[in-house]
């Protein structure tokens, strides 16, 4: 087994014929040396290194273990993944130990079997890239189930994380949220983590006149009406077994939400003209722009079914409060039109960005994305500017801050910043870095401490 090229294997070893040697008999393994703390930090922020072996007694004082210990714990803080194996002296179990309390993988006594170092270090390399291949599968699973979903903002991460937490139950959802803030994208999701096998059926209730609505949704039998000339299935029987989305819910008429009441609470359906009840598994999601406790006080909603559909409520925050999406989701956009139109993916200039970021988008997500395909049409050079957009750069005025807790202050600044350079940049992790003037491990590290994936 060989390492691969971007996780090579760091040897750290003051005695340069001890470090030539062990480099000699892992000569299978891509690796770079260091020989004390500050280039063994170098080294590891150059290269990211999958496995690292380092004697624990490094300059000044050989005899001390403490720089050791101090480029163990600097290393784990670059990066807690890596796998460093410690080579300590005979008789040294105690500070072996400690190493490996510490959030060292291994360790070896000196001096070291050559067959046994490799035979260590192929196991740490196995266990490294069985983990990031975990990882890797981990996260495209979250984003096969919000594969519409672009968003780095902690807010409507915590949207998805409830959404995935609310699927495995029957629930009813309701989802609240402006306008074209993709309550039909998160119905969706809600619908795919909960592996229902029944069909995803959206209907608006808004869109439909009050007249059909009740045929659309019950179905009806052959003769109940005019024009009726044969049996038909509405929405909830179409989507038997699976998810049923009642869009703008909050303008269904009255006669209508008793009838759903009924099968919210007794799963039974009959259709319109027919006499038999039909039994129904169908998982319902409510979403809504309007404010349902205002409609139950005017007496333009039934309380009763508000509390039948509110068993799990989710608010989704407008697009203009989620930090970096307008951008992060123009590039996203951009790529996707410009993809279908068969033209070069146009990159957005930076009063273009600014201008993104000041907009206060009343029409949310439906809107940005209006205004992205417009502007790759629009746009001349392969370059989305502000005017391609409609927009003009506007400089937003800094919100006074009444708080004085430094730690909440700083945590605070630097989460916007990291995800609006990441929003920027489209995701590219070293132009980000470059962008806030720190390394890339730095900004790993960074994006780890606040939980930005």
């Amino acid at each position: 087994m060989s390492a691969p090229r971007h996780a090579p294997l760091l040897i750290v070893e003051d005695d340069l014929a001890l470090q030539k040697q062990l480099k000699w008999s892992l000569d299978r393994f891509e690796s770079v040396t260091a020989d004390d703390v500050a280039s063994a930090v170098l080294q590891f922020r150059r290269s990211s290194p999958a496995v690292v072996t380092m004697d624990l007694g490094l300059p000044p004082d050989r005899d001390s273990v403490s720089e050791g210990f101090k480029c163990l714990e600097k290393l784990l803080e670059l990066d807690p993944a890596a796998k460093i194996i410690v080579l300590t002296g005979q008789n040294d179990q105690e500070n072996a130990l400690r190493a490996i309390r510490m959030g060292a993988y291994d360790f070896l006594a000196k001096p070291v079997d050559p067959d046994v170092l490799a035979l260590t270090v192929e196991r740490a390399y196995r266990l490294y890239e069985l983990q990031q291949e975990n990882r890797r599968l981990q996260m495209q699973q979250s984003s096969d189930v919000f594969s519409g979903l672009v968003t780095r903002d902690p807010g409507m991460q915590r949207v998805c994380r409830m959404i995935e937490k609310v699927a495995p139950s029957d629930a009813t959802v309701l989802l609240l949220g402006e306008s074209g803030t993709g309550k039909e994208v998160l119905a969706q999701g809600l619908h795919d983590a909960s592996k229902r096998k029944g069909r995803f059926v959206a209907i608006n209730c808004a869109a439909i006149p009050e007249t059909l609505l009740e045929s659309e949704l019950f179905g009806y039998e052959k003769g109940a009406f005019t024009g009726a000339t044969k049996s038909t299935i509405g929405k909830i029987e179409t989507a038997n077994g699976g998810t049923l989305m009642l869009d703008e819910i909050g303008d269904l008429p009255m006669p209508l939400q008793a009838k759903l009441l009924r099968f919210l609470q007794e799963r039974v359906i009959e259709r319109v003209g027919g006499r038999q009840e039909i039994p129904m598994d169908v998982r319902v999601v409510g979403a809504t722009h309007q404010d349902l406790k205002a409609r139950i006080a005017d007496g333009r909603f039934r309380e009763d079914l508000y509390y039948r559909l509110a068993e799990i409520v989710v608010e989704i925050p407008p697009l203009r409060e989620r930090v970096g999406d307008p951008v992060l989701l123009s590039h996203a956009f951009a790529r996707r039109f410009a993809t279908e139109m068969h033209r070069p993916v146009p990159t957005l200039t930076d009063d273009a960005v600014r201008a993104l970021e000041a907009h206060p988008w009343p029409g949310n997500v439906r809107e940005l994305q209006n205004m992205l395909k417009r502007a790759v049409i629009m746009c001349e050079d392969d370059r989305i500017a502000a005017p391609d957009l409609g927009l003009r750069a506007t400089s937003v005025p800094a919100e006074g801050n009444s708080m004085l807790d430094l730690r909440t202050v700083r945590e605070s600044a630097e989460r916007q910043a990291v995800i609006t350079a990441l929003a920027r940049t489209d995701g590219n992790i070293v132009r980000a870095a470059e962008l806030l003037g720190v390394s890339r491990p730095t900004l790993y590290d960074l994006m780890s401490r606040l939980q930005i994936k």
